[in-house]
Parts: C-alpha cells; sequence; structure tokens
C-alpha cells in the first residue's frame, strides 16, 4: 500500500481517491492506539507551524484539531475571525499572507464562502487542510464519520447510511455523500422537500422523505443538526413541527426491524433532531465519533506534513 497521498492539501473529499481514505484509517487507527496511551503525545511534527484560521464560530472542530495538533508535538498558532482584522475589512489573502510572513507549514481553515480553502491553496506555499468552508464542504467530519461506521460494523463498504435533516445548508451532508460513495456504501438522504437541494439525485443517492421508511432501509442513520443560523426559517413551519415528522425518538427507535447505528454531528439540539434517550442509547456512537475526530485529523495533519518540503 502506497504510504503517500495523491493531494498536496485536504479541501474536500472529492479530490481524495479510495486509497487515500485508506490511508488516512489506518494512519488513524495507529494514532488511536495512541490518545489511548497514558503518555498521549508523539514527537512525529516537532519543528512543524499549524496556524487554525476560523474565520466562523466553531468550537467542537476546533477544540478537536487543536487537540491533533498538540498530541503530534506541532507548535500551533490559534486566529480566531470574530477578534480579529478580518472585522476591520482585511481580505482572505492578505490575512493569509501576514500569517504566511511568520512561517507557518501548515494552515487549518473554517471560512464562510465555499471554495475558500481551495482558493488559498493555490495561492500559498503552506499546506491547507479546510475544516469547513461554508455549505460546501467538511472534509474532516465525513473522514471521522466513515470511520466511525468502519469501526462500529467492520466496514463501509455495502453498508445503508441515510443522512436526515438540512441537506440543503449542510456541508456535512456533501462530503458524506462522496466520501461513503468512495468506499463503497449506499447513501440516502432524507428531510422535508424544502431542505433537500434539487439536483441532489444527479449525485447518486435514493432521496426519502418518510423517516421511517428511511429508517428501516438503512444500517446508520446520520442525523443532522439544524441549521439555525443559515436558515430563514421559511423551509419548515416550527421545530416542533421538523422534530414530530424528522425527529428519532427512541420509541422509533425500539420498533424498527434491526438495530441501527445513529450519528449525530454535533452540536446536537437535543429533543429536535434527536431526543435525549437517543442520544445517550447503546445504539449511539456519537461519543465515538467525536473521540475518532482527533484521531482522523492527527491522521491528515501527520500525511499532509509528511509532503512538507524543506528546504
Amino acid at each position: 500500500m502506497n504510504n503517500n497521498l495523491s493531494v498536496e492539501h485536504l479541501t474536500g473529499i472529492k479530490d481524495l481517491t479510495r486509497q487515500d481514505i485508506e490511508l488516512i484509517f489506518k494512519t488513524a487507527d495507529n494514532f488511536k492506539d495512541v490518545i489511548n496511551r497514558p503518555i498521549k503525545k508523539v514527537p512525529s511534527l516537532r519543528d512543524i507551524t499549524i496556524a487554525n484560521l476560523f474565520f466562523e464560530n466553531s468550537t467542537r472542530t476546533r477544540l478537536s484539531f487543536e487537540l491533533a495538533e498538540k498530541r503530534l508535538s506541532a507548535d500551533v498558532v490559534n486566529f480566531s475571525a470574530a477578534s480579529s482584522s478580518v472585522k476591520k475589512g482585511e481580505t482572505l489573502i492578505d490575512t493569509v499572507n501576514n500569517i504566511l510572513s511568520m512561517k507557518v507549514d501548515m494552515v487549518v481553515m473554517r471560512h464562510p464562502n465555499p471554495g475558500a480553502a481551495k482558493f488559498l491553496s493555490e495561492r500559498i506555499g503552506a499546506k491547507v487542510v479546510n475544516a469547513g468552508d461554508g455549505t460546501h464542504e467538511h472534509p474532516t467530519q465525513a473522514l471521522l464519520d466513515a470511520f466511525s461506521i468502519r469501526e462500529a460494523l467492520g466496514e463501509v463498504e455495502g453498508k445503508k447510511v441515510v443522512i436526515v435533516g438540512d441537506i440543503l445548508h449542510s456541508r456535512v451532508a456533501l462530503s458524506n455523500i462522496y466520501c461513503l460513495q468512495k468506499l463503497g456504501a449506499e447513501v440516502m438522504v432524507c428531510g422535508p422537500t424544502t431542505l433537500i437541494p434539487k439536483y441532489i439525485h444527479e449525485l447518486g443517492v435514493k432521496v426519502e422523505h418518510n423517516l421511517r421508511k428511511a429508517l428501516e432501509w438503512c444500517d446508520v442513520a446520520n442525523m443532522l443538526r439544524i441549521q439555525l443560523e443559515r436558515q430563514d426559517i421559511k423551509y419548515f413551519p416550527s421545530l416542533r413541527e421538523y422534530s414530530m415528522q424528522y425527529g428519532l425518538t427512541k420509541e422509533i427507535l425500539d420498533s424498527l426491524p434491526k438495530e441501527i447505528k445513529v450519528m449525530h454531528p454535533g452540536p446536537i439540539n437535543r429533543g429536535v433532531e434527536i431526543t435525549s434517550d437517543v442520544a445517550d442509547s447503546k445504539q449511539s456512537i456519537i461519543l465515538q465519533q467525536v473521540e475518532n475526530g482527533v484521531a482522523v485529523r492527527m491522521a491528515v495533519i501527520y500525511l499532509l506534513a509528511a509532503k512538507i518540503e524543506r528546504h
């Protein structure tokens, strides 16, 4: 097996091969052993500097990346746009040039504009990891989701995965579809008509508007968060209405013909997408996703760092 990624940056799942994804998973397996040891650090990236640029609020993704970087012994610089010169009208490229003049080797970036990470990767010498670009892609989330399915079910190939909820505003959905299909899974999306993009079937996914039918079909249900911050509430009458039709309760879960796994990218609106007893049930792999997030991000950073040219 080739131990090199075919890409120089991780801007989206779309650019990865199946071999790339499998290499990331094998590397993450090793790092998962590391983070469960008493001494959780490895000296792999001791002389690498990584800048985390978050132009959009994020708690768990940023923490997960930061933890991954520190576990690899990298030097970490955090930059949050909420408190920065971006507020004063500085452009993306100026911000980045300033950060690069500080001699950074890698940039992890979340940005509200689709394509921002790719734009950046074409213009700077550092490696770029996309931590979410608007409603476009969120590659590390898709990788940790697929890694968690592999861990829970043994493999991803041939499995049936339904992604439920706000597919229209979700970068998690798009990256997940690409990633799961590359690994040979069957994918369905389920939600109200207003939250399913018109052209989604062109990606080769099934579309179902009835939650019960979708759950009876699947092995895994990935329950997306209703993104109140990206919604002009016109998409559905009310949260209560949404959760009555698309909320997963323990009652529904227990009445299914087979035991399915339940995932959620977080943060959970408890009582909306899933009830508390579902989130905390033995069928839920939500906490495993969080743990796997660190290992998968360590793997991505480690493999990209291996491609940094030292002059």
